[in-house]
């Protein structure tokens, strides 16, 4: 499973195998940016931001923000609730993380008159159940709560941090 379309429907399908081939495969790296980067345009496009400087911002904010959940989500995962084979680094979580936006791409049906809405929530929560396999994976956890538990926390002080920022920046 080497090609970009297998690994995108092997990540949102959240099979092991292909979170262990892109934790992997250094080679990767600018496939999960890339697809970080989709994933965030189908979310502008999908809540109706049709601005170029918008969607920019947007795009900006989405790459910041999901280098601050890694960097959270690496320390958390590796020094507060390490497994007793954890072993990553920022890369592996980069790779891991970046191909879980997969589903995030669907975002984009967002715009569909009267169900857009549900589409755009359902992708999402896709994302969060791939953003957990992801974690599992890359800090080679043998449960899922264990990265459950990570990915919350994380998800928890990011949330407080760009709360703070965005309040204080306002």
């Amino acid at each position: 499973m080497t090609t970009l379309t297998s690994r995108l429907l092997g990540s949102a399908s959240l099979k092991v195998s292909s979170y262990e081939e892109i934790e992997s495969d250094r080679h990767a790296t600018w496939q999960a940016v890339a697809i970080v980067l989709l994933s965030s345009l189908g979310a502008a496009i999908g809540i109706g931001n049709t601005s170029l400087g918008g969607i920019a911002a947007l795009l900006f904010v989405a790459i910041g923000t999901w280098v601050i959940w890694i960097v959270l989500t690496l320390f958390i995962g590796t020094q507060l609730l390490p497994g007793k084979e954890t072993r990553a680094d920022f890369g592996q979580l980069l790779r891991t993380t970046g191909f879980s936006a997969t589903p995030g791409i669907l975002r984009v049906l967002g715009v569909v008159p009267g169900i857009g809405w549900i589409l755009f929530l359902a992708a999402t929560i896709w994302m969060l159940f791939t953003y957990v396999v992801s974690v599992r994976q890359a800090l080679d956890y043998t449960t899922t709560g264990r990265a459950l538990a990570v990915c919350l926390l994380g998800w928890l002080i990011h949330g407080v941090l760009l709360f703070g920022f965005v309040f204080t920046a306002f």
